[in-house]
């Protein structure tokens, strides 16, 4: 997997709409990439229980994505997944950083394989295109 450099401060703590609390900081500030409307497959397998959750992605960046599904996970789960749109696939690792019950959650990208770094740009690249 690629490496990809996420900047995190942990000074500050994050509560998920169901009120847990996480020690990370305030998801707005930590954000280094600007996100884009886009709508892909996405299949998460939970590393630590094995449960697995499908939805669709609203947006995405280089940095992270939301996912929209109806069953969620906790903040700080770390998942592998695939994001497929248009029969192309991102396979990533990362972990939960925000939780919207019943709507969806949002992920930060810690690892991308290196098959999928050059379609996650190239996604990112049409987008920006496209504004």
């Amino acid at each position: 997997m690629t490496q990809v450099p996420v900047p995190v401060r942990r000074d500050i703590p994050v509560e998920s709409n169901s009120g847990k609390r996480a020690k990370e900081s305030d998801v707005r500030n930590r954000r280094y990439s600007i996100r884009h409307p886009f709508a892909a497959e996405a299949e998460m397998l939970e590393l630590e229980s094995g449960s697995r959750v499908s939805g669709v992605t609203s947006d995405l960046s280089l940095g992270g994505c939301f996912v929209c599904a109806r069953r969620t996970l906790e903040v700080g789960a770390r998942v592998r997944g695939t994001r497929t749109h248009e029969s192309q696939k991102v396979k990533m690792l990362g972990v939960v950083r925000v939780v919207e019950p019943q709507v969806g959650i949002g992920l930060e990208f810690l690892d991308i394989d290196p098959g999928s770094s050059a379609i996650l740009l190239a996604w990112m690249e049409n987008l920006r295109k496209s504004e």
